[in-house]
């Protein structure tokens, strides 16, 4: 729904999934139901740090300008899958820090641009523990904490990367759309009581384009600059616990991150144009440019999950518009 809007507007958007088929799939659907051309699909799996680099390599080389990136896609449980590392924090922050890392300067030379990572409220829940982050999660109840660090770690990055840009013309937010009804909601529940829960979804859940409304605000609303770094909910800020607003782990997190990120010294993404992301491996799909303001990524929680993010650019002028009652 984030993405359709985006398209609705004129934006040239990069839909950056991890399955082939649902992202092509649902970049045609897209584009007939927006009339916008401009929705392609290019192939990223959030849980490989090689496709992460693949993926940046292939945008810098056919994307001339990047004026959203909103971090969308994400995963609640690590399934059947069993890595050595922590796969809910690969895929719901290490991945996006990667990635915004090797795209930062096309994000620079197209300011003022935007930086938008989905979060959640299940951030008030999380503790990072600095001797533990990376340990493989086993067991619902590791998954839970996995999950509710790794929303706390989307809050802290963006308030260590709008002091990371200050000056630079790009700002960033932490979204919370909120709870949503759908594909998701039902994916972890047993069979036998999917039929139970869905009226009661149908009840207490906002619609899919309601969980799209502040993450859609944060992207384009004009004069929030200021408030970068923020964490925002229901289309305004909010205040977040003490945890989600130390600077100290904010920073101590940024420095983790990079060496989990595989981030050299050399990496520091000053450069402009020809600060081309040297990539280890798996290929990506090719993509063409991208022309408005925003990055747009499809929230799929499988164990190798993939991102859908709208990349736009050329600059077209746009309000917010958006939904009051779904705000």
């Amino acid at each position: 729904m984030t993405a359709l809007e985006l398209a609705r507007r004129g934006a040239r958007v990069v839909l950056a999934c991890r399955s082939r088929e649902r992202g092509e799939a649902a970049a045609f659907d897209l584009r007939q139901e927006s009339g916008n051309n401009e929705v392609i699909f290019m192939a990223l799996d959030l849980a490989s740090l090689a496709s992460v680099r693949a993926f940046a390599t292939a945008f810098l080389s056919s994307e001339p300008r990047l004026d959203i990136l909103i971090h969308n896609a994400g995963i609640s449980s690590c399934g059947r899958t069993r890595e050595p590392f922590n796969l809910l924090l690969r895929v719901n922050h290490i991945g996006p820090f990667l990635l915004t890392h090797l795209l930062l300067p096309r994000l620079k030379t197209s300011a003022p641009s935007r930086v938008v990572v989905v979060s959640s409220a299940a951030h008030r829940r999380g503790r990072l523990d600095f001797t533990r982050l990376d340990h493989p999660v086993v067991g619902w109840r590791q998954e839970l904490r996995a999950y509710a660090n790794s929303k706390l770690a989307n809050v802290l990055f963006a308030r260590e990367l709008a002091t990371q840009l200050e000056g630079t013309g790009v700002t960033c937010y932490a979204a919370h759309p909120g709870p949503v009804n759908s594909e998701l909601f039902l994916r972890h529940v047993p069979g036998w009581l999917r039929p139970l829960l869905r009226p009661l979804a149908w009840l207490v859940l906002r619609a899919p384009r309601g969980g799209a409304q502040t993450p859609l605000y944060c992207a384009l609303q004009e004069g929030i600059e200021p408030l970068s770094g923020r964490y925002f909910a229901n289309c305004h800020v909010e205040e977040v616990p003490p945890a989600a607003r130390d600077d100290r782990a904010a920073h101590r997190l940024w420095e983790a991150s990079r060496k989990l990120a595989g981030l050299g010294p050399g990496e520091d993404a000053e450069s402009d144009e020809d600060s081309q992301p040297e990539d280890p491996g798996t290929p990506s799909s090719p993509s063409s440019p991208h022309p408005e303001e925003p990055t747009v990524s499809e929230f799929y929680p499988s164990p190798q999950s993939s991102t859908d993010r709208s990349t736009v650019t050329r600059r077209i002028p746009v309000k917010a518009e958006l939904e009051p009652q779904a705000c």
